[in-house]
């Protein structure tokens, strides 16, 4: 078996390249010969060579049995939720989360007849916010903006005795920092526009189960929403995974040292990152991550005003909503990622309004701490 490393370069034995080539081809059919219906390769889902490709590449990085690309990371969230739960079904969420997941389970899930509810970062909670109907856990950590993590193989037994299906944004950590299928979860999702793509300039999404068996019903889901990738974006991400691991070591290093810094600034409050020992679920990250990512929150000690001209006056950290690419970015979670929720509920989150929430890039970090430092100065921080 290949390291991690190794799989983003050489991804796929035998290569699948055509006529010796070293990189893939880009194969745009959408329909494909058979002989009779026994031998339809992909019935009735526009799915492409390279769409299909793109998924087990991730799902050999995850150590997965089979994957699917498509074209967000919603598209693959939404799939994987509607293909182990319907009408009259619970489902249980991790309480941090990406705000696109959180408006899916407030606002579409119960116009399906789903119930949706959510527990703490703990195996306890978890345990008492279980029904009867309760079909699919879903997890993501870490987890955005606060980098909380969730015990994922104590939570992954808990439901595996239950016959509950779990599922796993694995968006922030990639394969490259934590694995949740060797821990027992069932379905890895990926918002590929972040760190798999990491160029800030191609969006698409990856589902990776552990259970072969499990391809037919999510097929089906997939065929009833959509979300094919085009051949060509396919190609651009496959190409980008290549240097995953040389990026994702970067953005590794990177945030580190920035939360280490941050940490001892005057002007800034907590500092959320699972790399250090100071934060809450630092010992459960040691144990389930090999590496702690590229994502970091802290708290500003300043005015709104001064919070926005630091901001504005940032020169290498963009203020952007993404994040995972090879540009460090910054945003405002409470106005930006999570300002869909009341203020009430930012607060019970523990979502300060001057939360910072930045992807640390692969810059000379050295230029990453400067940039902060003259955009306090100039913000009279």
């Amino acid at each position: 078996m290949k390291n991690t490393g190794t799989l983003c370069v050489h991804p796929l034995e035998p290569s699948g390249t055509l006529d010796g080539a070293v990189t893939a081809a880009v194969m745009p059919a959408v329909a494909y010969a058979y002989t009779d219906t026994d031998t339809l390769r992909y019935p009735g889902f526009y799915s492409t060579y390279n769409q299909l490709r793109l998924g087990q590449i991730v799902a050999n990085l995850e150590k997965g049995s089979w994957g699917m690309a498509y074209s967000s990371g919603m598209a693959a969230i939404s799939t994987a939720i509607l293909s182990f739960a319907q009408q009259g079904d619970h489902v249980l969420f991790s309480r941090d989360l990406y705000g696109g997941t959180w408006k899916l389970a407030e606002q579409e899930l119960p116009k399906r007849g789903i119930r949706c509810s959510y527990a703490g970062n703990t195996l306890a909670e978890f345990e008492a916010h279980l029904e009867k109907h309760t079909k699919v856990i879903y997890l993501e950590t870490p987890a955005n903006p606060l980098l909380s993590i969730v015990p994922l193989k104590a939570i992954a037994s808990l439901a595996a005795s239950k016959g509950i299906v779990t599922i796993v944004d694995n968006t922030f950590a990639t394969p490259l920092n934590q694995q949740p299928l060797l821990l027992g979860i069932d379905i890895v999702i990926h918002s590929g526009t972040k760190y798999l793509g990491g160029h800030n300039d191609l969006p698409f999404g990856v589902l990776v189960s552990a259970h072969a068996e499990h391809r037919d019903r999510i097929m089906d889901t997939a065929k009833m929403y959509g979300g094919s990738l085009a051949p060509q974006e396919c190609y651009l991400a496959e190409r980008s995974l290549k240097t995953l691991a040389l990026r994702v070591q970067q953005h590794n290093a990177n945030a580190l040292s920035l939360a280490e810094y941050l940490s001892v600034c005057p002007e800034v409050g907590q500092v959320f990152y699972p790399g250090l020992p100071t934060h809450r679920d630092y010992q459960l990250a040691c144990d389930q991550m090999t590496a702690f990512g590229g994502m970091l929150s802290f708290e500003l000690n300043t005015t709104p005003d001064k919070l926005n001209a630091f901001l504005g006056h940032l020169e290498l950290i963009r203020p952007a909503l993404s994040l995972g690419g090879v540009e460090s970015l910054i945003c405002q979670p409470s106005t930006t990622s999570h300002r869909a929720l009341s203020a009430a509920a930012r607060q019970e989150l523990g979502i300060a309004d001057n939360l910072l929430r930045l992807s640390a890039g692969i810059e000379d970090v050295a230029d990453l701490r400067a940039d902060i430092e003259q955009a306090m100065r100039r913000a009279g921080i």
